[in-house]
């Protein structure tokens, strides 16, 4: 039987970022990656890249750590909080001096000031970088190669193994390229295989997003927190899908179609809109996104007018890159819609990425607590290094405590499955409640029928299930409830949380939203 030491599931940034943490440490480690490798939301191509973004000095990280809880609406856990942005600086330079990643940068110092510059929900400029994709992926290379980290791209998680005293020892995993299912022995795993946005039917996240794993993790003992709260972003519909749309140039925006918003009002609420990218319920320019849910599966219609001169570079950037790689002029009509885009909650971590359950942890956008209600922009990218060099230190350190003994224990293998086109259509039904009831605007009435439907599904998913079934529908069919368990447990958080929190918006609420939209 297959075994390693570390086991990694999710090759994103933190994934990656673990596996070679832990790999320094001399500890055997492979990757497992239900898409290629460098894939999910790090590696997505519907954007220029990643911003990264930390403390300006020491001076800076109370404030920093502050604003994340103020902006997360004091649902973040403190402790997570701490250890992050005290982890930011030694991040960056970890990715530039060792494994010699180059780094974007403003311009120069007074560009760095622009308000374009200020992190998304931020309320001052921050350090910020740009992670673009070739020279992360060549940095990362080279290290998995040097490290000797074995790599298994098209190896999707199906369910974790654990021992009677509820120890993780295993995983069984899907080989999608040869069509088997393979179980692996592992002295520590650790999940990474990305957010919630597999769940919906338009996310801003590849397709090997499968949303499945933190379900996986919820059945052997873990915990979920926050798991209500998901960035939900405009992103053009026409006249290319799947691409974010620039939320700085929200105040260069024309509509081109009636709106419920007085004329007098619109340029104020765009304006307010261009300082964040994902939906929020605290401030007033909610209105503009309501607009866009309004226009449902078509779109909001849109051009752009920029100006002539003085074009900021962040927009400059974005534009060119419009142009140059979709073919896009700013003149063109487009539309624009909601997306899924990333959780900002997940399985429940402690500050050593450990989620509760022994030799089982966590890092990235698959897990939450360190960000709240609202994240601030740049911190996605930040979180992946930060907490995926700590899970891989962690694991690594759990694994050389196991005997060699812990990876000769057999693994069960499962055969009940789900013909593949039974799966397509469920799946699709999921996504589909999910997208109808539990995106921008949530009410009781909707996520009570978003809980009957899912009830539904989950019940014809156990009716259609059969034994001695073939790898791929084994596979299926434990995708499937594992995705169903995980959009229960949002749908649940969602009703249970019966006020406005960030990006959490319960259209039935009548209470005050909060302060900040008076500011």
């Amino acid at each position: 039987m297959e075994s390693t030491d570390v086991l990694v599931i999710g090759s994103g940034i933190a994934g990656l970022c673990a596996a070679i943490e832990a790999a320094r440490t001399g500890a055997t480690v492979a990757v497992a990656s239900a898409g290629k490798t460098m894939s999910g939301s790090s590696f997505f191509p519907g954007t220029w890249g990643l911003g990264l973004i930390g403390p300006v000095n020491e001076d800076d990280e109370q404030d920093l750590i502050d604003t994340i809880q103020t902006v997360g609406g004091g649902v973040a856990d403190p402790e997570l909080v701490q250890t992050f942005v005290h982890g930011i600086p030694q991040a960056i330079e970890w990715l530039e001096q060792d494994l010699g990643v180059e780094l974007k940068r403003p311009q120069n110092a007074e560009s760095a000031q622009q308000k374009q510059f200020i992190p998304c929900f931020d309320h001052k400029t921050r350090m910020w970088r740009g992670l673009t994709r070739k020279p992360l992926e060549d940095a990362l290379t080279a290290r998995i190669e040097s490290l000797g980290i074995r790599l298994l791209p098209r190896h999707e998680l199906i369910d974790l193994v654990e021992d009677t005293k509820g120890r993780i020892t295993g995983t069984v995993l899907y080989n999608l390229t040869e069509d088997r299912i393979v179980p692996f022995a592992t002295k520590a795993t650790i999940i990474a295989a990305g957010g919630t946005g597999g769940l919906f039917e338009r996310s801003l996240t590849s397709a090997d997003v499968l949303s499945s794993s933190q379900a996986i993790a919820l059945a052997h003992g873990a915990s979920l927190t926050n798991i209500e709260f998901m960035q939900m972003m405009p992103g053009f519909i026409e006249p290319k899908r799947n691409l974010v749309f620039n939320e700085k140039t929200w105040r260069y925006v024309h509509v081109d179609q009636p709106v419920d918003i007085a004329d007098d009002k619109l340029d104020d609420l765009l304006e307010q809109r261009s300082g964040y990218g994902p939906f929020t319920s605290r401030l007033t320019s909610r209105a503009i996104d309501l607009v866009i849910d309004q226009a449902g599966a078509e779109g909001l219609a849109l051009h752009y007018d920029f100006p002539r001169e003085d074009v900021p570079e962040f927009v400059q950037t974005f534009a060119t890159w419009l142009q140059d790689e979709h073919g896009i002029a700013p003149t063109d009509e487009m539309r624009v819609a909601m997306y899924a885009h990333a959780a900002n909650g997940g399985i429940k971590i402690d500050k050593t990425a450990h989620t509760g359950v022994e030799g089982l942890y966590a890092c990235g956008e698959a897990t939450g607590g360190m960000h709240g209600a609202d994240r601030i922009g740049g911190l996605s990218s930040a979180n992946g290094i930060v907490f995926g060099r700590i899970a891989g230190a962690s694991a690594a350190l759990a694994a050389q405590k196991e005997p060699e003994t812990a990876l000769k224990a057999d693994i069960a293998l499962p055969h009940y499955g789900i013909a593949t086109t039974d799966a397509e259509r469920l799946t699709h039904g999921l996504r589909h409640t999910m997208s109808t009831y539990c995106m921008i605007n949530r009410t009781e009435t909707g996520l009570s029928e978003a809980l009957h439907e899912l009830e539904g599904l989950k019940t014809e998913t156990t009716t259609l299930s059969t034994q001695k079934a073939q790898d791929s529908e084994v596979a299926a069919l434990a995708r499937l409830q594992s995705q169903i368990r995980l959009a229960q447990e949002m749908v649940k958080a969602m009703r249970k949380r019966t006020e406005s929190l960030g990006s959490h918006y319960r259209a039935d609420y009548t209470g005050h939203l909060s302060k900040a939209e008076h500011n």
